[in-house]
């Protein structure tokens, strides 16, 4: 008998229920996530479906992309799902999406429902109402904007008001590929998370360093949380950073 794990309870998007097509949906496949013309429901409203015969895992887990708006948490989202870098010009993310990806940790086939999110203060009413089903956040700031990395206590301070105390939290520094446009040093991230005990990265969507990695790291806990085992499991294994000049893009 096949053996499947979920990690904390599963919950649904509005963005999948929605009773008809709607031109809003064609945006979201384009990978920007758009609000619905009416506030969307509780992710506690009803239970998602994760039975399908093609979509089989061991172990489910709800992890959400956090951080100020421009930090690139779309471009860290899209470098994971599809390979790719979303250069260029584009529409901030507003309001929250999602997509799925399964990766493989020890044998077991771990999916990651990997949630985007709005990093303007508008709305935060919204993202708030997801904290709570979330297994793992990802919060970012960008080495080329101080402010960013400054805002982290105050979102760390969210995550402790709204998340789950047992939730999987990492610290990661994108844009590392900036160069001498960098503002904020290696050494102050390091010591942030430290002091908040969480996991840490750099991170550029633009290279795709660590990108892989950091997603590893939270599959690597999530199978850990349903299956105790030895914790060298859960060791944080970061590439070398790769010092280039040249800049990522601002990004949502």
């Amino acid at each position: 008998m096949e053996k499947r794990v979920v990690v904390g309870r599963v919950r649904p998007t509005w963005a999948r229920n929605l009773p008809e097509a709607r031109e809003d949906d064609d945006k979201s496949e384009q990978g920007i996530a758009v609000m619905p013309h009416s506030e969307p429901p509780s992710p506690t409203d009803t239970w998602e479906q994760h039975n399908k015969q093609d979509d089989k895992y061991d172990v489910f887990g709800k992890v959400m992309l956090l951080g100020d708006s421009g930090v690139g948490k779309t471009c860290m989202l899209v470098r994971f799902r599809d390979g790719t870098f979303l250069a260029g010009n584009y529409i901030s993310t507003v309001g929250i999406d999602f997509r799925n990806k399964i990766v493989t940790v020890d044998g077991l086939k771990v999916k990651l429902q990997i949630w985007d999110t709005a990093g303007q203060e508008r709305f935060r009413s919204v993202t708030h109402a997801y904290y709570r089903d979330a297994h793992a956040l990802l919060l970012l700031y960008d080495v080329t904007n101080k402010i960013s990395f400054d805002n982290i206590r105050a979102w760390l301070g969210e995550i402790r008001e709204y998340a789950q105390d047992d939730v999987v939290i990492m610290l990661l520094g994108n844009k590392s590929d900036s160069g001498l446009e960098r503002a904020v040093r290696r050494e102050e991230g390091q010591r942030l998370a430290r002091e908040y005990q969480v996991a840490f990265m750099e991170t550029s969507a633009k290279t795709g360093l660590n990108v892989e990695a950091a997603f590893a790291h939270v599959a690597r806990s999530l199978v850990a949380k349903a299956n105790p085992v030895d914790p060298s499991r859960m060791a944080v294994r970061a590439h070398p950073t790769q010092e280039q000049h040249s800049s990522c893009p601002s990004c949502s």
